[in-house]
């Protein structure tokens, strides 16, 4: 009797070890959302993401990208990943403001001249800081992705500020760019990013800002009679995780999944450079649009009108960040 009790004791361990075995070795999920397409900057640094975790922990993670909001849109996406719903995304950077104000930086019009002086800023002491502002509230930074210069699209040309009087223009949910365009006596609306197409193509608006490759991935240039190249401002967006996922990792886990984020946010950056000046052309070449290149002169208009803003804003963001971002112009 004691040796068949011995022998269950030893085969209900031996199940017992099998089964906890099995969970240990059980995939860790990771779901990436976003609200653009495969064919966008984020959307090819997503799919590289995937890529690379995969190959590089087989059997270890099991990556899950869902673009063009089809698990979250940007508006929900992180109080989603503080719940464990998501593991990873990237909304643009006017998103972060019920977190921290500091990234409003992110929206001000005219700051910054080119993507080399975002990038610039973004990899400087003040740019990263920025990364770890949220962990208080949650959430961590993992890097910055590129999308490009904003454009201004509408039904009319807009060659001055006095052409926007009275236009309705979707905005991402940022007070900066609703004090941008009020500068220039226009009507922002807080819309969705997956609407815009549709409010455009009803004309329950007139116009939007977009970078280039948004503007051609997600066909806005196909109903919208203008586009002005103003490169006013910048879109760009934080790759952000749980603070609680992401140090719940296994050391070895984490340090892997953070080198290829890294490299498949260079690939993505890549990628935003190459697409911008090539989504350019394609939209000037499917003649559905036409494309105004504005003078020194009309585009000082702009700046006059619009550089009030900084100092709107600047208590909540803070002089010093302005000044880092102004000096990454140099």
């Amino acid at each position: 009797m004691r040796k068949l009790t011995k022998a269950v004791t030893l085969a209900v361990c031996m199940t017992t070890g099998a089964v906890a075995t099995n969970v240990l070795a059980a995939p860790i999920t990771i779901k990436f959302s976003h609200v653009v397409a495969e064919n966008t900057p984020k959307g090819q640094m997503a799919l590289k993401f995937k890529e690379l975790a995969e190959q590089r922990l087989p059997g270890k993670v099991n990556v899950e990208v869902y673009p063009n909001s089809q698990l979250f849109g940007d508006g929900k996406v992180l109080e989603a990943m503080l719940l464990g719903d998501v593991q990873i995304a990237a909304p643009s950077l006017s998103k972060f403001k019920k977190y921290t104000k500091q990234l409003q930086v992110y929206d001000l019009p005219f700051l910054f001249k080119d993507m080399d002086a975002v990038d610039r800023f973004q990899q400087g002491p003040t740019g990263q800081k920025l990364l770890t502002s949220l962990e208080k509230r949650g959430l961590t930074g993992l890097g910055y992705i590129h999308n490009g210069m904003k454009q201004l699209s509408a039904s009319k040309p807009l060659r001055v500020p006095a052409d926007a009087e009275g236009l309705k223009f979707r905005i991402m949910t940022s007070d900066v760019l609703v004090s941008q365009f009020e500068a220039v006596d226009a009507i922002p609306l807080k819309k969705p990013f997956s609407e815009v197409f549709t409010l455009l193509q009803t004309k329950a608006i007139d116009g939007a800002e977009n970078p280039w490759s948004n503007l051609y991935s997600k066909k806005f240039f196909e109903v919208q009679d203008y586009v002005t190249e103003t490169n006013h401002g910048v879109l760009d967006y934080m790759v952000v995780t749980s603070t609680r996922f992401w140090k719940g990792l296994p050391d070895d886990v984490r340090g892997t999944l953070k080198t290829a984020m890294d490299e498949a946010i260079a690939h993505g950056n890549k990628v935003a450079g190459e697409k911008a000046m090539g989504d350019r052309q394609r939209i000037i070449d499917s003649k559905r649009t036409t494309v105004l290149q504005i003078t020194d002169a009309e585009r000082q208009q702009w700046v006059d009108a619009m550089k009030p803003v900084w100092k709107q804003f600047e208590r909540q963001i803070g002089k010093d960040v302005i000044e880092a971002a102004i000096q990454a112009n140099n």
